[in-house]
C-alpha cells in the first residue's frame, strides 16, 4: 500500500500540475484512468479577494406570529433565527414550520423532489416507501426527546398534516423528518477541509477552510435554499450553515467559537449499511456543539459516541486552540478489525506513504489518514489527488492571510471532468472561519452553479 500511494499520488498529481502549466505530459501518465491532460485546470477568471467578506443586506423579512422564527432573506442566503429562549422546542419547530409553509410554498416543491433524488441514490434507483419508512422511524427513534419534539412539530407544521412517502410534489410529516436525515440514513457526502495556524497564518490565529461537495440537485435546488440558521439558547447557542428547513449539522460553530462539520470517508461503498440500534450523527454533533466549549471535548465525545452511529465518517473540528479530524469508526468496522476511532491532530502519525510536509496545519478528504486506520486513499485517486494538492499548495505559501486562503480553494476550474480538483462543481458551500478577527465567511453555490471565484460571504455568528 504504500508503495501504491507514493507512486499513484505522484503520477496523478504530476499531471495535474504539469498540464496546468502548459508543459507535455511524460509519456504514460495519460493512461491512468480518468486523468485526461488538459491546456490548464487553473481558472482564468481574475479577482482580487481581501481578508474581508461581502456584506449582504436583507431583501426582506419574514416573521411568525409569536416571533420564535425569523427568516431574513437576504441575496444569496436565508438568514434564520429560531428563538429557544422563548419557547419550548416544540413551540420552536411549529413556529419554522408554518412559516414555511404559509410564506414559502416554493420551499416545498424545492425540497421535496430533491428529497427524493437523495433517496434513489441511496437505494440505487428503486426503492419502496415502507423500506424507506422504516429507517426514518428508528433513527427518529434514537435521537434524543427534546430534538424529537422539536422535529415531530416542525414536520407536523411544515407537512399540514399530510402523512406517507409518496413523490407527489407534496412534502409530507415523514418526508420532512427523513429530510433531517439525509447524511445518516440516505447517502454519504464528499467534501475537504484545511486548518492552518501558528507558523502558517500571518496572525498566527487559527483559519479554518471547508469545502463542503454535496448534491446539488438535477436542478440545483440546494443552492436556492441556502441558509445559516441561529439557535438562539442561553450558553446553548449554535449557528448552523446548511439548508433552510434543516435542524441537524453539516457544519456548525457555537457561540464559544468550536466549528464542525461533516465529511464522509466512503464506508458505504465497502460495508454493509446498519441502522437498527444506530443513532444520528449529525444529530449528535449538534449536541455536542449546544454542550461542549473547547474541540478537543467536542471531538473527545463525538469519537466516544462513534460505535453507534450509522456510517464511518470524519469531523474537522476546531477553536481559537486547537484543530482535530475525529476519525469516527462505526462498531461493526471496527469489530470486524478494518478500521478504529481516533481523535488526529497534526501530531498523529498518518498512514504510511501519505506526506503531509507542513508543520501548524491539518488536512482532511474523505479517508481517515492515521496510521493504521482504515486505508480509504489506496485505490482512490480522488482521496490521493485532492490530499497531495494540499499539500503542495500549503507547502508553496509561507503564511497565511484569508485572502491567501480563499485565493488556495479557487484557484481551479470548477466546470471540467478531466483532473480531479478539489474545488468543483459539486462544492455547494466553501467556509472560512478566521480566529483572529471572529469572521465566517461562506462562498454559496448559486442557481446557476458553481462560480470559479465565487462571493465569500461575511455571515453572523452569536458569539459569548
Amino acid at each position: 500500500m504504500k508503495r501504491y500511494i507514493e507512486i499513484t499520488a505522484s503520477l496523478l498529481l504530476g499531471v495535474a500540475l504539469l498540464t496546468g502549466c502548459g508543459t507535455a505530459s511524460p509519456a504514460g501518465i495519460g493512461e491512468v484512468p480518468g486523468m485526461t491532460p488538459v491546456d490548464s485546470y487553473y481558472t482564468k477568471e481574475v479577482r482580487e479577494y481581501t481578508d474581508e467578506g461581502t456584506v449582504e443586506e436583507p431583501l426582506s423579512t419574514l416573521s411568525s406570529d409569536d416571533g420564535l422564527c425569523v427568516i431574513k432573506i437576504m441575496p444569496s442566503y436565508y438568514d434564520i433565527t429560531l428563538d429557544y429562549e422563548n419557547g419550548s422546542r416544540g413551540d420552536v419547530g411549529k413556529a419554522y414550520g408554518s412559516l414555511i409553509r404559509e410564506k414559502m410554498p416554493e420551499y416545498i416543491d424545492t425540497m421535496e423532489p430533491y428529497l427524493f433524488e437523495n433517496i434513489r441514490v441511496a437505494y440505487g434507483g428503486s426503492f419502496s416507501a415502507e423500506a424507506v419508512e422504516r429507517r426514518e422511524e428508528i433513527l427518529f427513534a434514537s435521537l434524543r426527546p427534546e430534538y424529537q419534539e422539536e422535529i415531530s412539530a416542525f414536520a407536523e407544521a411544515v407537512s399540514g398534516g399530510v402523512h406517507g412517502i409518496e413523490e407527489d410534489h407534496v412534502l409530507s410529516c415523514e418526508e420532512a423528518i427523513l429530510m433531517h436525515m439525509i447524511p445518516d440514513a440516505l447517502r454519504p457526502t464528499c467534501c475537504s477541509a484545511l486548518s492552518l495556524w501558528g507558523s502558517k497564518t500571518a496572525t498566527g490565529d487559527r483559519i479554518t477552510l471547508r469545502n463542503l461537495e454535496w448534491n446539488l440537485g438535477s436542478d440545483n435546488q440546494m443552492s436556492r435554499i441556502h441558509a445559516v440558521t441561529h439557535m438562539k439558547n442561553k450558553e446553548r447557542t449554535i449557528t448552523a450553515i446548511s439548508v433552510i428547513g434543516l435542524l441537524d449539522i453539516i457544519s456548525g460553530i457555537n457561540d464559544d467559537g468550536v466549528f464542525a462539520a461533516i465529511l464522509d470517508v466512503g464506508s458505504v461503498q465497502r460495508d454493509a449499511f446498519v441502522y437498527e440500534g444506530k443513532k444520528c450523527y449529525t444529530m449528535e454533533l449538534r449536541y455536542a456543539l449546544e454542550e461542549y466549549s473547547a474541540a478537543r471535548d467536542l471531538g473527545e465525545f463525538m469519537v466516544g459516541e462513534s460505535g453507534d452511529f450509522t456510517w464511518c465518517h470524519n469531523l474537522i473540528i476546531s477553536d481559537a486552540n486547537d484543530s482535530f479530524c475525529a476519525e469516527n469508526c462505526v462498531s461493526q468496522v471496527a469489530e470486524a478489525g478494518n478500521g478504529k476511532s481516533v481523535l488526529r491532530d497534526c501530531h498523529t502519525p498518518i498512514l504510511d506513504g501519505l506526506s503531509w510536509e507542513s508543520a501548524d496545519s491539518l488536512c482532511v478528504v474523505n479517508s481517515f489518514a492515521s496510521k493504521g486506520n482504515q486505508d480509504g486513499f489506496t485505490g482512490s485517486s480522488s482521496n490521493i489527488i485532492r490530499f497531495a494538492k494540499y499539500n503542495e499548495w500549503v507547502k508553496a505559501v509561507d503564511k497565511f492571510s484569508p485572502k491567501d486562503v480563499k485565493d488556495l480553494i479557487t484557484q481551479e476550474t470548477v466546470d471540467q471532468y478531466t483532473v480531479q480538483n478539489v474545488h468543483s462543481n459539486g462544492s455547494a458551500q466553501l467556509i472560512l472561519v478566521d480566529y483572529h478577527t471572529g469572521s465566517v465567511q461562506v462562498a454559496f453555490s448559486s442557481p446557476e452553479g458553481v462560480t470559479d471565484k465565487p462571493d465569500f460571504i461575511e455571515v453572523e455568528v452569536f458569539r459569548k
